[in-house]
């Protein structure tokens, strides 16, 4: 299907697991997209109530129906707990439909740090092709199905990419310790004590140490795997009390001295032609990216030599439903930025 050809018929889009965060906020992006119409919703535990119910501040008119293996959609958005996904995509590509998965299910080409990480187990031919845009743009372009990265994955392989992919000689890493800060929405809608008010407000703590399952897929999409890193690589997840946003520090331990400018002209270059990754001269905040596709990235160097890298994102757009509809765009022809600017 060519451009021309969808700009007279629209393409049908459904999304699996639309109650959740994510899946409403791809409501909300798909809603103002010029070549897409929205066909069905999908979520069971809501089935039967309108999307108003849940989202009044989003004006769509559609009810919440019951996933029963429907392929008549030409693409298909998958938002929904890890493991679920792993038993629907197989079905739907099989139809011949396209497919953006947001869940962890097809990420990771080891099935044993799969199992790790996950806790549960998938064969070798589950991996879609990973959809982070600034470093598969053709490969997205080409592919039917997607693997759309993780929040924290993405705020910190974008900090972290240019180093390992950008081609600069002699540039080694050492470490990288990542201290990374999350909005409570990354936790997902459901209720949790542990999230509520009385709970997070006035707090901050850290979870999951030393086993996010977001670290095999950062080690992965920087060529080197969590089980036999070639760098070491220590992550601090966190979450703080408020609603939206990844904020990433990244601590990077060089071989050997490189200038700051050269490290700038690096990530300048590496990024010249993604639209949604911007070089910051001063240091970023969350605020400069809540409710937009963009990752801020800031620079600079510690007194003993050691590289920051800060990166800034919004978990649920560049971190979920907004990368997926970029996806989404380069997969069907359309300009990358469509209903994201």
């Amino acid at each position: 299907m060519n451009l021309t050809s969808m700009q007279h018929n629209k393409v049908t889009v459904s999304v699996i697991g639309a109650s959740g965060y994510s899946g409403a906020e791809l409501v909300k992006l798909l809603m103002k997209h010029p070549g897409i119409i929205i066909d069905e919703l999908y979520a069971h535990t809501q089935a039967g109530k309108r999307f108003t119910e849940l989202y009044p501040a989003i004006p769509c008119d559609k009810t919440f129906q019951t996933y029963s293996g429907q392929t008549d959609s030409d693409v298909y958005f998958l938002a929904l707990p890890h493991g679920e996904a792993l038993q629907l995509v197989p079905g739907i590509v099989k139809a011949g439909k396209k497919v953006i998965d947001l869940s962890g299910d097809f990420r990771l080409t080891s099935t044993a740090e799969h199992k790790h990480f996950y806790g549960g187990d998938k064969s070798a031919e589950d991996v879609l092709q990973y959809g982070m845009p600034e470093l598969f743009r053709d490969e997205i372009a080409g592919s039917t199905a997607i693997s759309n990265p993780g929040c924290y994955a993405t705020s910190i392989i974008l900090g972290l990419a240019p180093l390992f992919r950008g081609g600069m000689a002699g540039l080694e890493v050492e470490s990288v310790n990542v201290t990374a800060v999350s909005g409570i929405s990354g936790a997902g809608r459901s209720a949790k004590l542990e999230l509520s008010f009385s709970e997070m407000s006035g707090n901050m703590r850290a979870y999951k140490v030393g086993k996010h399952q977001h670290t095999p897929e950062i080690m992965q999409a920087l060529g080197t795997s969590a089980t036999d890193p070639s760098f070491r690589f220590v992550m601090t997840p966190m979450i703080a009390p408020y609603v939206r946003g990844i904020y990433s520090v990244l601590n990077v331990r060089l071989a050997s001295p490189v200038a700051l400018e050269s490290i700038r002209e690096l990530y300048a270059e590496f990024y010249a032609s993604a639209p949604f990754v911007r070089l910051r001269d001063g240091v970023t905040e969350v605020s400069h990216v809540a409710y937009t596709n963009f990752c801020d990235v800031s620079l600079a160097f510690e007194s003993d030599g050691s590289l920051v890298v800060i990166t800034a994102i919004d978990n649920l757009m560049k971190g979920a439903a907004g990368q997926a509809v970029q996806n989404m765009n380069l997969m069907l022809g359309f300009d990358e930025t469509t209903a994201l600017l």
